[in-house]
């Protein structure tokens, strides 16, 4: 069984206020005579499910071709969460295990339409980074546009996760998910220069008789 939690990326697809839209030109189309149909993308990396580069807030950090691939794979908790607004303190998750590399956190976001931009939403905090970085953390993913309030400036979520290692996923997409532990793959794109990538995250579960 796979969990496909992608949000589907369409010219309805909600962005940041100010980014820009997917679109799909057609360059050639087989209706008009052409042997193939042919589409020139345009659209912000940040696009739907995705993974900042640490390039999108650190001057001289990786962009998305050069992350490190090896923490986007590999085991990851899922967890909701019922505050709907705000920074995420641990007590607002439920109970952690002892090792936890990769954490999902699915909040009220994941039940909204593609086409959504919340007007408010959770987001981590700087403790709750520390927390998952005690024990092993490697990856962050959360269901809304970003791992700070949506109008910071001084991101200090994005610059606690830079310093510590971590990468992050955002609108990820856990509808339908149960809480619990899963294989998670959501690699970036190898793209040069690039701020993010989409990425099409899934999760399997985990093979029987695996450690908790």
């Amino acid at each position: 069984m796979i969990y496909d939690i992608t949000r589907r990326v369409s010219t309805t697809t909600a962005v940041f206020p100010g980014d820009t839209s997917y679109r799909a030109d057609p360059l050639a189309r087989i209706a008009d005579g052409a042997s193939v149909n042919v589409v020139t993308l345009t659209t912000t990396p940040h696009v739907g499910t995705h993974a900042d580069a640490y390039f999108h807030y650190e001057p001289d950090g990786a962009c998305a071709a050069d992350m490190p691939l090896e923490q986007y794979i590999g085991r990851a908790r899922v967890v909701s969460v019922s505050k709907t607004d705000g920074a995420l303190s641990p007590a607002d998750l439920p109970p952690l295990p002892e090792r936890v590399e990769r954490l999902l956190i699915r909040s009220f976001a994941s039940d909204l339409d593609d086409s959504i931009f919340p007007a408010a939403f959770p987001y981590l905090s700087v403790e709750l980074i520390a927390a998952v970085v005690a024990r092993g953390g490697v990856l962050i993913g959360v269901d809304v546009p970003s791992v700070d309030h949506a109008e910071s400036k001084e991101l200090p979520c994005h610059h606690a996760l830079y310093r510590h290692g971590i990468v992050n996923l955002e609108n990820l997409l856990l509808r339908g998910v149960p809480d619990g532990d899963y294989e998670l793959i959501a690699l970036p794109l190898k793209l040069d220069g690039a701020c993010a990538s989409p990425v099409r995250a899934i999760l399997r579960p985990l093979p029987e008789g695996s450690a908790s």
